[in-house]
């Protein structure tokens, strides 16, 4: 019954032994096979990028996200465990201008759109075999032969389905906002883009002095942190409930935040005639334009007259800077909207690409450039009051890892703010673990929720499906179908990509002129929270298994993904489909050194996982991944911490096997004869405090 086995500790080469027998005899397919009929259990599996290396952390998220699905099919339910690959947006973009030696979008549209995308369709590819053999070796069984793709036709079409959707419920609008902007990809980006971007950096903001008109030597003291855009202001801003101050102070009359006079001009300063008032009495008041060149730049616009004035908002406090907020309405979300209010016009001397515009003496100086040089020349105008280093978090483009800024630009959005209660209900009918995330990180992100900045300015992506007429008609193709029924002359087989689906033009039913698509691609991140129903191709064809497999039971990635694919799928299920499309979410913490410092290249930290793998084995990693802590909390990992937990358990665990199976061999033991019964009794329930509770409340 029983054979002696090995007290080798050499577990790499029975692992090798037990991958190979699962291979040569294709246990995971007869696995998924055995469950055919049974009860289901879905899983999601969050789409890597191939175009990219895996790393540690990825070994963490697949031995997690293999443990629950590998045991509700041992307990017999039917388990999805289908891959999926993510292979739109700028990751690619990025790798092919730097394989094709290009820089910017210039570069890139010179080349040829048409091999440019030709080219990104390969690159997604580049490491595929990587992934998949890394997923191999780590025993995370999932079906990578027939795995969803972003980019392929049947997965867009779905897509195109769920906007046109969205779309019939009026919750996609072109319109002109303050957008999160990369200068460098030449495009906006959505809020939970941004949200895994930022970066604590030291700044100068400055304190700058603007002449009252009509006064003598009198000045409002106003704050900001961009210096780059004071060429673009036409306003300053006061709390209008806020107590003012108006006093001299070494040869000139100042205005500023009664309460900061002493943080602004030192501690124990002494001012002469001061007086104080709310702040809505300086509403009105007129003040020189900074800059010689602004006026000119401003030209003849219908409400040029409001310009560089003092306005109201509520939104300026006491408890930074001076009281006065410089506004800019071309670059921060406030300035627009309390610039629209008073009817403000818009100044905006930055040009799409981050640099100083030509009405400057700056041009072509990217912003962040801009700030010593502008604060430069205010000081020689005996403009500038101060200009003190501050440190805060700044955001940066998670892709190319430029600074961003807010920036006026047209573009299409999702009116994800008309959706705030249902998103917040269906975010209560999810089993967070750890359960803080509910109502903590996820749910506060959910409670700030903005409209959705679907379009991109680029090339490599979902289309737009969108077309538009001069006359202002819009309509929003839904299908391929629709596509060749409605278009002009169109190829049944068309590829549902730029440039292609760019030469589709339809009639205008409004005035019969040509309507041509809006030339943007999808944010790529509603790519991946499509793919509950995108994967099946739904609704064109697998209906009924989508139904059976939506929502998901399981789903687990990193905590940055709070911001990412766990609110790109609650949100486009709240938006298609009303409800969450996952049930329990597995929320893991960050893997960092063995001294608790995040891993980075820079600081030459980073494990590579084939060495820990060839080393210590993936049953060796794995046990450390699930043994080490909760898995939502930081993992520090190192070699030497792997092969400490190895000694300790699987030493000892193989020891005691070893021991069990010599005697169980010489007593010619046979568990059948001495237990007739093979069914044991039910353990009881753990408790809910242990993460390896599965959803259904049994011990994983």
């Amino acid at each position: 019954m029983f054979e002696k086995v090995s007290t080798s500790m050499d577990f790499l080469a029975r692992e090798k032994e037990v991958l190979k027998f699962w291979k040569d005899n294709n246990i995971f397919k007869k696995s998924v096979d055995l469950r055919k009929g049974q009860d289901t259990f879905t899983f999601f599996d969050g789409p890597p990028t191939a175009n990219g290396k895996p790393h540690i952390g990825h070994i963490e998220t697949r031995a997690i996200k293999d443990l629950i699905p590998r045991y509700q099919t041992m307990k017999g339910k039917n388990v999805l465990r289908k891959a999926g690959w993510d292979t739109h947006g700028l990751p690619v973009e990025l790798e092919v201008e730097k394989l094709l030696g290009l820089d910017g979008k210039e570069q890139i549209e010179a080349y040829g759109l048409e091999p440019f995308i030709k080219k990104c369709k390969e690159s997604v590819w580049k490491y595929k075999g990587m992934w998949e053999e890394m997923s191999d070796r780590v025993g995370f069984w999932c079906d990578m032969e027939d795995p969803y793709v972003t980019y392929e036709d049947n997965y867009i079409e779905s897509e195109w389905w769920s906007l046109k959707e969205i779309s019939k419920k009026g919750l996609l609008y072109k319109g002109h906002k303050i957008v999160p902007y990369c200068p460098r990809c030449g495009t906006a980006l959505s809020s939970h883009e941004v949200s895994q971007g930022y970066k604590t950096v030291k700044e100068r903001s400055a304190v700058v002095r603007f002449k009252v008109v009509g006064e003598e030597n009198t000045f409002f003291y106003a704050w900001t942190t961009t210096p780059w855009t004071l060429p673009s202001n036409v306003a300053l801003c006061v709390n209008p409930d806020e107590t003012y101050a108006r006093f001299d102070f070494e040869g000139r009359t100042v205005i500023m935040g009664d309460a900061l006079i002493e943080k602004v001009l030192g501690e124990g300063t002494e001012v002469a005639n001061k007086t104080t008032f709310p702040g809505r009495d300086l509403v009105g008041m007129k003040y020189e334009p900074l800059f010689d060149f602004q006026r000119a730049a401003l030209g003849n616009v219908p409400n040029a007259a409001n310009a560089w004035q003092v306005i109201a908002d509520g939104y300026v406090t006491m408890s930074d800077g001076t009281g006065i907020v410089h506004i800019a309405p071309a670059f921060g979300e406030d300035d627009a909207r309390v610039g629209r209010a008073y009817d403000i016009p818009m100044l905006q001397l930055v040009t799409p690409k981050g640099e100083m515009s030509p009405e400057t003496p700056w041009a072509g100086t990217f912003v962040k450039k801009a700030d010593p040089i502008i604060l430069e020349q205010l000081d020689k105008e005996g403009k500038l009051v101060s200009a003190p280093v501050f440190e805060h978090d700044y955001p940066f483009c998670w892709r190319c890892d430029t600074p961003l800024i807010y920036y006026a630009r047209g573009g299409w959005f999702i009116k994800m703010t008309a959706l705030h209660d249902a998103l917040m209900a269906n975010n209560q009918t999810i089993n967070w673990m750890p359960e803080n995330i509910k109502d903590g990180r996820f749910g506060n992100f959910l409670d700030n929720v903005i409209d959705w900045a679907l379009s991109r300015e680029r090339y490599w992506g979902t289309p737009l499906p969108v077309w538009v007429c001069e006359c202002g008609h819009q309509h929003v193709i839904g299908s391929r179908q629709e596509l060749i029924e409605l278009g002009d002359n169109v190829d049944p087989n068309i590829e549902l990509h730029r440039p292609y689906i760019d030469a589709v033009t339809i009639t205008c039913p409004k005035c019969g002129k040509k309507m041509h698509r809006t030339p943007e691609v999808i944010d790529c991140w509603y790519d991946s929270g499509s793919m509950p129903f995108a994967q099946w191709h739904y609704p064109f064809e697998n209906k009924e298994i989508f139904e059976q497999r939506f929502p998901a039971d399981f789903i687990s990635e990193a905590i940055d993904q709070t911001r990412g694919w766990f609110y790109s799928l609650i949100a486009i299920g709240t938006l298609v489909f009303g409800q969450s499309p996952y049930r329990n979410c597995l929320v893991m913490g960050h893997v960092q050194d063995a001294e608790g410092r995040k891993m980075s290249k820079h600081i030459g930290n980073v494990v590579d996982p084939w060495e820990v793998l060839d080393k210590q084995g993936a049953d060796a990693v794995r046990w450390y991944f699930y043994a080490s802590g909760s898995p939502w909390l930081p993992t520090r990992f190192s070699g030497e911490l792997v092969s400490e937990l190895q000694s300790k358990f699987m030493g000892t665990l193989w020891n005691t096997y070893a021991f069990f199976t010599m005697y169980a061999a010489i007593d010619d033991y046979k568990p059948a004869e001495v237990c007739p019964s093979t069914r044991l009794p039910r353990p009881p329930a753990p408790s809910r405090a242990s993460w390896t509770s599965c959803p259904t409340g049994t011990s994983a």
